[in-house]
Formats: structure tokens, sequence, C-alpha cells
């Protein structure tokens, strides 16, 4: 169903698998760095404290995989670019087939951050909806005051076209809390005239 590698011109994207992906090389990511409390400021869960979090991830992307409901990937600089080979970050993939849309997801540790991986790594995934899937709708959506995110997320909507939907108040759990989001949206149609220019 998903493609298990995905190349682009700077990026390799592997599949997180226990087969593909080292487990503490992951959790090197995930754990209690220099850069992990501002890496997760902004996302839906917290930094894994040991190497069983980090694993029991990787089981439940295999879930994800294995059921269709998820694609989960690391992101690798390729050869050439500052940092080559190391686990730059993960993004996923995942489809609502009764809805045949799908929402994006990125993490990136702070070293990787405004080189335009994020725009790159959507333009695969995006590939994958469209082209592989044939999904109608691909949804981004980033927690409010990540202007960061918000920057990155409004380049790539706006090149294919898509558009701004608007604030999702109390919409997404993070630790005690419910966050605002603010969600954006590419459609089949955009992607595919954008495509054609």
């Amino acid at each position: 169903m998903f493609p298990d590698h995905i190349e682009t011109d700077r990026l390799d994207l592997e599949r997180i698998s226990h087969d593909s992906v080292d487990v503490f090389a992951l959790h090197e990511l995930y754990s209690n760095g220099d850069d992990t409390e501002e890496m997760f400021e902004y996302w839906d869960s917290s930094p894994h404290e040991t190497v069983k979090e980090t694993y029991d991830y990787v089981d439940e992307a295999e879930r994800l995989w294995n059921d269709m409901e998820g694609a989960k990937y690391v992101i690798r600089p390729k050869d050439g670019e500052d940092g080559a080979g190391v686990i730059a970050g993960t993004t996923g993939l995942y489809p609502d087939w009764e809805k045949r849309s799908a929402n994006l997801g990125i993490l990136l540790d702070k070293p990787f951050w405004g080189r335009g991986y994020s725009g790159e790594r959507a333009d695969a995934m995006l590939s994958v909806a469209f082209d592989r899937l044939n999904l109608e709708l691909v949804v981004a959506v980033y927690i409010d005051g990540n202007e960061k995110s918000r920057r990155a997320i409004t380049k790539y909507v706006e090149r294919y076209g898509g558009q701004y939907e608007g604030l999702l108040r109390n919409w997404l759990p993070v630790d005690e809390t419910v966050v605002d989001a603010h969600r954006y949206s590419i459609s089949r149609e955009e992607y595919l005239a954008m495509a054609e220019c």
C-alpha cells in the first residue's frame, strides 16, 4: 500500500519498522537532548524518557502500517547534505479512507530547521496521497503559536494552490490541556493542476 522508501532531491525517507530503523538512533531524536524541549513545544506528545517508549513507538508505526492506517518514515539527509545519513526527523501520512483524505505530520530536529525539508517532504507525501493512493484531500495542521510550522505549511500549500481553512478552537489534546490548531488543505484537483504546470 505505502512505499517502503521514498527519495527526494535531498532526502531519504525510510519506513519506520524494527527491521529498518535502529531504535537507539531513533531514541536519540525523541529523548531529552539539548533541543528536545523546543522541538516538542508544539507537538502532541512528549519526549521519550526511555528506550522502551521508542520501541513501543516503532511497534505502533508497524501496526498503523499493517492496518493501512498510517505510514511513518524517518527523514535522513542524503550525501552532500550537512548531517547526511543521520535521523533528522520523522514524518507521517495518515489516511482517513472514508473521507478519502489524509493528514500530514512532521517532527524535525532543530539543527535541520530552516532548510526547506518540510516542503520537500510534503512534495513526496502529496505524491503518495494523490498519485499512489488516489485520495481527494491532504490536510496539514499546526498548533496555534507555532510560527515556524505556519511558514513552512503556508509555503507548500500556496505552491499547490491549496487553502487555509481556519482556526480549530480547542482541537488537539496536548499534555494536560487542549490547544487551538490551524488547518490547511490541498485538494487532488489543486495538486494535479500544479503538476501540469
